[in-house]
């Protein structure tokens, strides 16, 4: 049966990767994205694809989402909440509390938003699957970056607390926890590293993948992988999981 899957943060990297493997196996499949120009750029080289502009942190925006994907392919049976946002780098003790404030609005509140425009559908249907994007960063803690932490464990308990409370309804709810991911946002990271020390960009990798067990970072595809799976019959009975995609990161600087 084919599936109608919303994808949040679905115009680049592991979103997009997502959405078009949903595609690519005949699901229906509608995107957002706050970035105009590469949701543009998306839709433009992705035509199976549609979209719609939205801070999932606004939940008017997200209303709008959700109008926008019933009016061409009806109500969502698989929700795939991938947006998150970084937030401040800071010791606790400085943490602006807009930038602390916003990063709970997008990482908590915009998964909610999309959750409860979801969730009355899958209900009345008795099917749907929600898949909601932690981080392996909750296993390693990170210091300097308590706000995107804090917002992950909070994705963490929406998550398993909903597996429970919707079961009743056969809604699965799982959350996936990326380790480091071989897209632009990592190799930045890794890139602005090896500036700041002054060393080659090949040593300041290989340090990185030190403390990933398999010594490799994942592709997005793999990402995606996991995704399919949970949304798929194969996982029908897999509710209130946090599945590690990382290659078990053991610990983060």
């Amino acid at each position: 049966m084919a599936e109608t899957v919303l994808v949040t943060g679905g115009a680049d990297s592991v979103g997009l990767v997502i959405a078009q493997a949903f595609a690519a196996r005949g699901d229906k499949v509608h995107i957002c994205d706050v970035n105009a120009s590469v949701l543009a750029g998306a839709l433009a080289s992705n035509p199976t694809l549609r979209g719609t502009l939205a801070n999932v942190g606004d939940r008017a925006e997200v209303a709008q989402v959700f109008e926008a994907a019933r009016a061409w392919m009806g109500e969502i049976s698989v929700l795939v909440n991938n947006v998150g946002i970084g937030g401040p780098r800071a010791a606790i003790e400085d943490i602006d509390i807009a930038q602390w404030q916003a990063t709970l609005d997008i990482n908590v509140s915009g998964m909610l938003y999309c959750m409860q425009q979801a969730i009355p559908a899958m209900k009345a249907r008795r099917h749907g699957a929600i898949i909601n994007f932690s981080t392996g960063s909750t296993r390693t803690r990170l210091p300097m970056r308590t706000a995107y932490v804090v917002s992950k464990y909070a994705v963490e308990g929406l998550t398993l607390n909903a597996a429970r409370e919707l079961g009743p309804h056969n809604i699965r709810c799982n959350a996936i926890l990326p380790g480091a991911i071989n897209n632009a946002r990592m190799k930045k990271i890794v890139s602005d590293k090896a500036a700041a020390l002054g060393q080659p960009l090949e040593a300041v990798t290989q340090e990185f993948l030190k403390f990933i067990s398999m010594r490799t970072m994942v592709e997005p595809a793999e990402i995606a992988d996991m995704v399919l799976f949970l949304a798929s019959e194969g996982a029908r009975k897999v509710t209130g999981e946090l599945v590690s995609v990382s290659g078990n990161v053991e610990w983060e600087d």
